[in-house]
């Protein structure tokens, strides 16, 4: 029951703000998903290892940023400080990492694909 709760309480979170805090992210079933299970995804506006994020402002709100809990994440992982709001953000092969507001369950993936430009982080 522990669980449910603190799953509830982090797709809240998720879901009310405008960047999303994840301690981790690791492969689930083919894909990076963050510590509570929900799906990542990577956007094609954003350029790899350009320490950039294309996402802001509306976007942001929908495509909630992986946050980097780690200083200095492994390769393939790193972060970038958004211009923003100076939070570092993850990424994984020089690409910000990014949740789906719209993904209401751990395991969702409504978000790959929208707009041709949203993809799932596959592995």
């Amino acid at each position: 029951m522990r669980f449910t709760t603190f799953a509830a309480t982090a797709l809240f979170t998720v879901l009310s703000a405008p960047l999303a805090f994840a301690a981790d992210v690791m492969p689930a079933n083919g894909m990076l998903v963050n510590a509570t299970g929900m799906t990542v995804y990577v956007f094609d506006k954003d350029v790899a290892d350009s320490g950039k994020s294309a996402c802001s402002g509306g976007c942001l709100v929908a495509w909630p940023a992986v946050i980097a809990t780690d200083a200095a994440p492994a390769a393939p992982y790193g972060s970038i400080k958004r211009e923003d709001n100076g939070a570092m953000q993850l990424t994984y092969k020089g690409k910000p990492l990014y949740l789906y507001k719209e993904d209401k369950k751990p395991g969702d993936v409504a978000g790959d694909n929208f707009k041709n430009v949203w993809h799932v982080v596959k592995l």
